[in-house]
């Protein structure tokens, strides 16, 4: 579906000056015809047809002041006429159209968990009021299509990384419009649409990584293993989930801009189990760098002893003072020294 930029149309003002000058003529109309019906404008055939021509007017008059349409900086009004799309409406300004001509917008009434882009379900009315002509009020709902970038939050969804693990995720996507007459004719409802297709993005992406760093998996899809991740990977997994929705949403006219991972956490059935592991894993990591610098300031200091020839160890002493060192260095408590006053032998 091409997309047909009306801007032709900006004569709003003087359309409406034209038609409150028709209706004051038309009210005219009925005075002097009700005169000459008197018989004192002279004339009874002339009276009728004034008379007429001003009850016609102000009676369907009104229908010329639907034509009239006025758009806000980035807004789009997509318009049809008797079921065909004739063009959009793109630039602020005070238009005139067909008052048949009717506004197309079947996401208008939608809403999602995103920045607030249509009415709070009000009506706007307009009051046309003639002499001798009951008032009307005529309901017109707003039907103008968003152009600014607007966020979508999605609601956060369970899905199972590539080891199995339950892990629950939410996404924010910056998003919007760029061409009307897709998002309007090409989808049902552009906004449903794009909400779904994140989801849909969102378990194929997730399924590929793990939530941490594991072995032996390939998350490119070249055949080698990496290390890419959930936690550790986010803006790359963010871009390939921006990726796999701007493919999906693009016969809808929908530009995706960005997207960002809001939330992320094991599901709670297992998040207990994995704090423990990750809890465990830090331990372990913390063990290791202890026991590797207390390996080193042993060493360090068997050499300084010998170089500075302190004292002359022989290969028993020099077991038992690195068994004491270690004791000392890797303990988790303060060590609390015992005078040795004797010797050893």
């Amino acid at each position: 579906m091409e997309e047909k930029i009306l801007q032709k149309n900006k004569n709003g003002m003087g359309m409406l000056l034209l038609f409150i000058l028709l209706y004051a003529a038309g009210i005219a109309a009925i005075v002097f015809g009700g005169i000459m019906l008197d018989g004192h404008g002279g004339g009874f055939v002339p009276g009728i047809i004034l008379l007429v021509l001003g009850i016609i007017y102000t009676a369907f008059g009104w229908i010329f002041f639907c034509g009239l349409k006025v758009l806000k900086p980035q807004e789009a009004l997509v318009l049809t006429l008797f079921g065909k799309y004739i063009g959009t409406l793109k630039e602020e300004g005070f238009y005139y159209v067909n008052p048949f001509c009717v506004s197309v917008n079947p996401a208008a009434g939608t809403k999602l968990n995103q920045s607030g882009d249509v009415e709070n379900g009000k009506e706007k009315f307009l009051q046309i009021s003639a002499s001798g002509v009951n008032s009307q009020m005529i309901s017109e709902s707003s039907k103008k299509i968003s152009l600014k970038i607007m966020t979508l939050n999605n609601s956060r969804q369970k899905v199972n990384d590539c080891l199995g693990n339950p892990v629950e995720i939410g996404i924010a996507v910056m998003w919007r419009v760029t061409n009307t007459a897709k998002a309007v004719f090409n989808v049902d409802n552009y906004k449903e649409y794009l909400s779904l297709q994140c989801d849909s993005a969102l378990r194929n992406i997730v399924r590929i990584y793990p939530y941490d760093v594991a072995e032996n998996v390939d998350t490119t899809g070249d055949g080698v293993a990496d290390e890419g991740s959930l936690r550790g990977s986010s803006e790359m997994v963010a871009d390939r989930i921006r990726k796999e929705i701007q493919n999906k949403v693009l016969d809808a006219g929908i530009e995706v801009i960005e997207a960002r991972i809001t939330y992320l956490a094991y599901a709670p059935e297992i998040a207990a189990v994995m704090l423990q592991r990750q809890q465990a894993s830090a331990i372990i990591d913390a063990r290791k760098m202890i026991v590797d610098g207390a390996v080193e300031m042993v060493e360090m200091a068997l050499e300084r002893l010998s170089e500075k020839e302190v004292v002359s160890l022989d290969e028993e002493r020099k077991a038992a003072m690195v068994s004491n060192l270690l004791v000392v260095l890797c303990g988790n408590r303060d060590a609390q020294p015992i005078v040795n006053s004797g010797s050893l032998y």
